[in-house]
């Protein structure tokens, strides 16, 4: 009797480096959904108790006060209307997670044909879009939210950290995930 199939699958890993660079470790689950079927779609975020390993670029689309609390919270960029037309006028696009209260909805859906294809809109499903406090929101995502959904075949996939971070940690956000 050895130690865990988690345990040992993550001992694996270790050994099997490849890369220069800290490798992403990632998560794939077969969950056997008919993704035709709206209702078995899954989606959401799950917060890892370690991190992804990366620093998440948080962008905030917020007005008045919620500006300055995503901003103390950590957020790389909160703002209204000037983000919006940044986004439409320039393509810019240098954010990896999209929040927006939810009162500046009607507007941020103008950035659908943006966003949608990339993975960055906001939608209530993925936790993106805030409806209670903007600070919690953002740090949230800054610590390591990961976000998931059923691609066509009923997949789901998701990194949980990179291959630096001891087997506890590794264990702890595989755990989460699951």
């Amino acid at each position: 009797e050895g130690p865990a199939p988690l345990a040992k699958a993550i001992a694996l890993l270790k050994q099997a480096k490849r890369a220069k660079f800290d490798e992403t470790v990632e998560i794939h689950m077969s969950l056997g959904v008919d993704t035709t079927q709206a209702e078995q779609l899954v989606r959401g975020t799950v917060p890892l108790p370690f991190g992804v390993g990366k620093t998440v670029r948080v962008v905030v689309f917020c007005q008045g006060e919620n500006i300055a609390k995503a901003k103390e919270a950590g957020a790389d960029f909160a703002g209204s209307d000037d983000l919006i037309e940044k986004i439409q006028k320039q393509n810019w696009l240098e954010f990896d997670v999209a929040l927006a209260t939810q009162d500046l909805m009607g507007k941020v859906s103008r950035l659908g044909k943006v966003l949608g294809p990339r993975g960055l809109m906001p939608t209530p499903k993925a936790g993106t879009v805030i409806t209670a406090d903007v600070a919690q929101a953002v740090r949230d995502f800054k610590a390591g939210k990961v976000e998931f959904r059923t691609d066509k075949g009923g997949n789901v996939h998701a990194g949980v950290g990179k291959l630096s971070f001891d087997e506890a940690k590794l264990e702890g956000n595989v755990t989460a995930f699951i």
